[in-house]
């Protein structure tokens, strides 16, 4: 069983997008694997306990300390304990509740700031909990919440004169709840920055795929319209032949034979070219590219329709995508006047230089419009290869009958006025 090819750094990007699709909070602290910052993404599990264990230690402990230390009262002392485990507890539930838990860890907060006047051991719960609720979306619960209880917290403090609320202590918590809004709202950011990379990421999978499937499907169709027509007509010729003029019939067989091969190895060659881009295929590709050389080959298999080509452009001028989409366009215009055209004889196949662009008109000179035909995938494809090259193709009735397509196909620009 073979191994997959190496993948480009497209595809490693929108893999790794896709792999995380699922987390609707992003990778962890970290950025994509390419540019940025490393990504290491920590487990659910860590992100939710981590903060409550870190705020227990710090706070927990803290305060049972500083009871013994100033030998408060029982009541004060459990009072004090209680507050300092509201936090930790609190945050078990942030992942859910990121809103309401940070509203009930800044009450907890400012009751403790106000009923233990004589300081304490920085409440970290409050700075979780702001930071959950920051990148979890509840940025507008975070702002009331701690707000809120922050002028009421100094407000109560100021009206029973607790002495140790000094203006600048008033500063320094303001700037430090600020810093971690700040710290919240950066986190946040670059985790939207992610989730915008990772939609981008897919809608460029998604357009590039459907790009392959209309390319797969274009290729496939010119391939093989074309030889089943021919095959077609040469049946049609050989079975009304077959008993009056035997050896024309044995010819027709051996064109449908040679029409046949050359369209197997024709599918074969595209299917090989796909295996190619995906990097799993040691088969080299079975025919050229199709080019104006080939031309010529067109006019064969056709039965009684005569294609006529009057090709007066010089092949070594025109590079290989033009004279692929020229080929493609001129082989779909003699497959559908072999196939929808009633009475046509005659195919002409002029191609040109049009100023900077190639000019290939095909006229046929059957009965009927046969605009029923021109929304078939035939001629979607056709527009479709001009319009890749930046150019037009108009299809429709001809003046005086018959049906006529006209493609212009500019040349790149760095080949303009060099010829």
């Amino acid at each position: 069983m073979s191994r997959p090819g190496p993948r480009s750094h497209e595809e490693w990007q929108a893999a790794w997008a896709a792999r995380h699709a699922g987390d609707p909070y992003g990778p962890g602290w970290g950025g994509p694997p390419w540019g940025g910052p490393p990504a290491w993404r920590l487990p659910r599990a860590v992100t939710l306990w981590v903060p409550v264990i870190i705020s227990f230690l710090v706070q927990v402990p803290a305060a049972i300390w500083i009871a013994r230390t100033l030998q408060l009262a029982p009541a004060d002392a459990a009072l004090g304990i209680l507050l300092a485990l509201v936090g930790p507890l609190a945050l078990i539930g942030a992942r859910r509740w990121p809103g309401p838990v940070v509203a009930v860890t800044a009450l907890a907060a400012s009751a403790d700031l106000v009923l233990n006047g004589h300081g304490g051991p920085p409440y970290i719960a409050l700075a979780f909990a702001i930071g959950s609720a920051v990148v979890r979306g509840a940025r507008l619960w975070a702002w009331i919440s701690v707000g809120v209880c922050w002028v009421a917290a100094i407000t109560i403090a100021l009206l029973i004169g607790q002495e140790p609320w000094t203006p600048w202590r008033v500063v320094v918590t303001t700037l430090g709840i600020l810093i971690v809004f700040g710290i919240g709202e950066g986190i946040r950011t670059q985790r939207e920055r992610v989730a915008e990379f990772r939609r981008r990421a897919s809608q460029r999978r998604q357009t590039a795929e459907q790009a392959e499937r209309v390319r797969i499907a274009r290729e496939l169709h010119d391939v093989i319209a074309h030889s089943l027509s021919q095959i077609n007509v040469q049946a049609g010729v050989g079975l009304h032949l077959m008993d009056s003029q035997p050896e024309q019939a044995r010819a027709a067989l051996a064109n449908i034979k040679e029409t046949s091969k050359t369209s197997l190895d024709e599918v074969r060659s595209v299917l090989g070219m796909l295996r190619a881009d995906d990097g799993d295929s040691d088969e080299p590709l079975l025919l050229p590219q199709p080019d104006l050389d080939r031309l010529r080959i067109l006019a064969t298999g056709t039965g009684a329709l005569t294609v006529a080509i009057d090709d007066r452009l010089d092949h070594s001028a025109i590079p290989q995508g033009v004279q692929s989409a020229v080929f493609r366009i001129v082989q779909e215009s003699i497959t559908n006047t072999v196939r929808h055209a009633e009475g046509a004889t005659r195919v002409d196949v002029a191609l040109e230089l049009d100023g900077d662009a190639v000019r290939v008109e095909v006229q046929d000179d059957g009965v009927g419009s046969r605009e029923s035909s021109a929304d078939g995938k035939g001629l979607l494809g056709m527009r479709e290869r001009a319009e890749l090259l930046g150019g037009t193709l108009e299809a429709g009735p001809a003046e005086g009958g018959g049906f006529r397509v006209l493609a212009r196909l500019p040349l790149p620009a760095s080949l303009r006025g060099t010829r």
